[in-house]
């Protein structure tokens, strides 16, 4: 017998686009949505990713839409919403989790570098989130979570680049939530410290990193992506209703120093 869950986190017949949802986090956010009852628009720039997520998102039973995205690239937000709005009618959820980085010294950071990170993780969130935006004001409702780092809260080595982006992203977060808030918009964030996925591994490879790390996190290890996708899916629901405005700092206890 299917378990029921309970009725502020069922998710079923929402609609979320997850950006980034080919690997890493993103692809763990999109399968905990479609675990919790929505059917799922998944983008990236890479399909044979974006297939193999498809097709565990349809194991559970969801809807699942393959949209190729270069969120970079502006002037494609607007196509990929438009196709989502002829498929399903509605967007309930928006997950902001497309992100890059590129750790270099202060001294060797080339402008480069920094327009890459800052035009991914600020620059095409904040359009994504605008061109989103637009539709749940005039349905009067919508959630976005916008996935930031406590490198938008603390300073890390190497990532002068990125945690100007994520500190970016965190009062973003905070003025969309403030204007939206008169269309029962709710937007949030989520801060993950370093979290374990393919994309993270060669970092832990580094000399010194993974002591590095462990010594900063009072918890005593490294994140798992269910750590993230359970205050994802706490976000997107009913459950956090009274929330806007919020960053989650999801750190085992990094910033708590």
């Amino acid at each position: 017998m299917k378990k029921q869950l309970p009725d502020e986190f069922d998710l079923s017949g929402k609609v979320a686009i997850v950006t980034g949802a080919g690997r890493g986090i993103g692809y763990h956010i999109a399968l905990a949505l479609a675990k919790y009852g929505a059917d799922i628009v998944v983008c990236s720039r890479t399909i044979s990713e974006l297939e193999k997520v498809s097709i565990e998102i349809e194991k559970l039973g969801k809807q699942a839409m393959i949209q190729s995205l270069d969120i970079t690239n502006i002037k494609s937000i607007p196509a990929m919403v438009d196709k989502t709005m002829m498929a399903f009618g509605h967007i309930d959820i928006l997950v902001n989790n497309a992100g890059v980085n590129r750790p270099q010294w202060a001294l060797d950071v080339t402008e480069e570098n920094w327009d890459l990170v800052m035009n991914t993780n600020l620059k095409a969130l904040f359009f994504c989130a605008q061109t989103v935006g637009r539709v749940m004001i005039k349905q009067k409702k919508g959630k976005i979570i916008n996935i930031s780092s406590d490198a938008g809260s603390v300073g890390l080595l190497r990532r002068a680049a990125y945690c100007a982006s994520k500190g970016g992203v965190n009062l973003l977060t905070k003025v969309l939530a403030l204007e939206w808030a008169q269309y029962n918009i709710n937007v949030n964030a989520i801060a993950p410290a370093f979290i374990k996925t393919p994309l993270t591994e060669p970092m832990f490879e580094e000399k010194g990193f993974r002591e590095y790390v462990l010594g900063n996190t009072p918890l005593g290890r490294v994140g798992e992506p269910k750590d993230v996708s359970g205050a994802l899916v706490f976000l997107a629901s009913e459950a956090s209703n009274y929330m806007t405005g919020s960053v989650m700092l999801i750190d085992g206890g990094w910033t708590a120093h």
